[in-house]
């Protein structure tokens, strides 16, 4: 419940001197979009797994949902959070190339809120866009803030679209082909982009307007993709991380898995569950996954039953930010 007047805030700050330009209509507007877009999200999600449970036959996927052990269950979320810590110094290094002088206990504490608002307002608009605005408001640097945060999701991308294009490539035979040809070139085209993050930096100045603002926002990242090169190496490591949270899962279940085929299939599953089509990756994971373990030799019980565990656990993990939600002071829109 107090997730929306989070998000309210995260509103209010960018039109609070200027309220009355703002009127009525427009900031209705604004308070439906989220919910909109949540509803949309989660709706496709639970319409895609009811698909799935209706075409494999719900009975067998609930009874392997049963046969998950808690301290298994637990483990995984456990390390789950623990990568998440992992992120929250991967923020505090981009956030140090900008120079914003915050000490780590405080990224931790606004990167734990923007987890937890994400399980009720996912992207941009929920946990980022919130922890942009504690951070900015804490040292009145929004702007930098905010590019802070656009880096983070960047580099978390480069890191899960280049090791999941090796592990394609290194484990071809495991990967059906319709998979293993655009998560390649997708890393391909991810280790081109970094490369050229210098060029593009020059480009967008000449670019119209709109483009122009947005570069100029993150600009201060693109002639330093080699300093951002650690914060990639950590994304490389969280992805490692959610393997084995996976694998955890999978023992839970009584599955005799090895951790490799983890390490192929849950990165390349996470490219497709990171387009935001559903809420968190529902559905879209579990399709990855019937794609991906099937063709290992797992059941389609199996490969369904591991998605929605992982939700679940994600979705625990995540609520855990409701302590520094709550213990932690909105900064002022304005120094004292």
């Amino acid at each position: 419940m107090q997730a929306e007047p989070a998000a309210g805030q995260a509103r209010t700050s960018p039109g609070a001197p200027t309220p009355d330009l703002a009127g009525a209509p427009p900031r209705a507007k604004q308070r439906r979009h989220p919910v909109f877009g949540f509803a949309l999200r989660i709706g496709a999600g639970a319409a895609i797994v009811a698909l799935l449970l209706w075409h494999y036959d719900a009975r067998p996927i609930l009874h392997q949902l049963a046969r998950e052990r808690l301290g298994f269950f637990c483990a995984a979320i456990a390390l789950y959070v623990g990568g998440q810590v992992m992120s929250t110094f991967r923020w505090q290094l981009l956030g140090s190339l900008l120079a914003i002088p915050s000490p780590f206990i405080e990224y931790l504490a606004y990167y734990f809120i923007g987890m937890f608002t994400n399980v009720f307002v996912p992207g941009l608009v929920g946990g980022d866009a919130l922890r942009a605005l504690y951070l900015g408001r804490r040292h009145q640097r929004l702007g930098e803030a905010v590019a802070s945060v656009i880096a983070d999701r960047g580099v978390g991308m480069v890191g899960l679209f280049w090791l999941s294009a090796a592990a394609a490539a290194g484990l071809s035979a495991a990967v059906p082909p319709a998979v293993r040809g655009p998560t390649i070139a997708v890393g391909v085209l991810a280790l081109v982009g970094y490369a050229a993050l210098p060029l593009v930096a020059k480009l967008a100045r000449r670019m119209p307007e709109r483009i122009a603002a947005v570069a100029l926002t993150v600009e201060p990242y693109l002639g330093r993709p080699m300093a951002m090169l650690p914060a990639v190496g950590l994304s490389v490591a969280l992805q490692l991380s959610l393997a084995v949270c996976q694998w955890l899962l999978a023992r839970g279940l009584g599955l005799d898995a090895p951790l490799a085929l983890f390490v192929l299939c849950v990165p390349i599953a996470n490219v497709f569950a990171s387009l935001p089509l559903t809420l968190n990756g529902l559905g879209l994971r579990e399709t990855a996954y019937l794609m991906l373990f099937a063709k290992a030799g797992l059941g389609h019980s199996d490969a369904i039953a591991l998605g929605l565990l992982w939700f679940a656990a994600t979705a625990l993990g995540n609520l855990t930010g409701v302590i520094a939600f709550v213990l932690t002071e909105t900064p002022p829109l304005r120094a004292s």
